[in-house]
């Protein structure tokens, strides 16, 4: 969600070429984009998806959601994230990277929110952590699933 200009949807489409990649994005230049870089790079496992600000309006449910630096895009996100757990397959996973507060690289601190607060809105959504990493210098990787499943 919040795929840009592909930097990880043409990665994992390559890496995945048996799977369906879906590359969400609210901003329809972007989604256009997508959809060009796809043809152009013959990725036709890459599929761009205008989503809205309140719904990805992904086609099918998923395996992996992954967010990297979008968390922070997001408004309403505890009702959000509620909506989206059921486009997850049983089994399914959100993945959510983003800038540390501390972090001297990034969007204004202001823009920045701190993984505990991640987690405390993603567990009133509904969902449970799974896995923290801390391997990235400058950004938390946090990986959850819905509750209860």
């Amino acid at each position: 969600l919040g795929a840009g200009t592909g930097y990880f949807s043409a990665r994992l489409a390559n890496m995945l070429p048996k799977a369906r990649i879906y590359a969400v994005d609210v901003e329809p230049d972007m989604v256009r984009f997508l959809g060009e870089r796809a043809k152009r790079e013959n990725l036709r496992n890459l599929i761009a998806v205008a989503g809205a600000p309140d719904d990805p309006r992904l086609p099918e449910k998923v395996d992996v959601i992954l967010l990297v630096d979008v968390y922070h895009h997001i408004p309403a996100r505890t009702d959000y994230f509620a909506a989206l757990r059921p486009a997850l397959r049983p089994g399914g996973r959100l993945a959510i990277v983003d800038f540390r507060v501390d972090a001297p690289n990034g969007p204004p601190r202001s823009a920045r929110i701190a993984p505990d607060t991640v987690k405390q809105e993603l567990a009133r959504a509904g969902y449970a952590l799974a896995a923290e990493h801390d391997f990235l210098p400058d950004q938390y990787f946090l990986v959850f699933a819905p509750a209860g499943r």
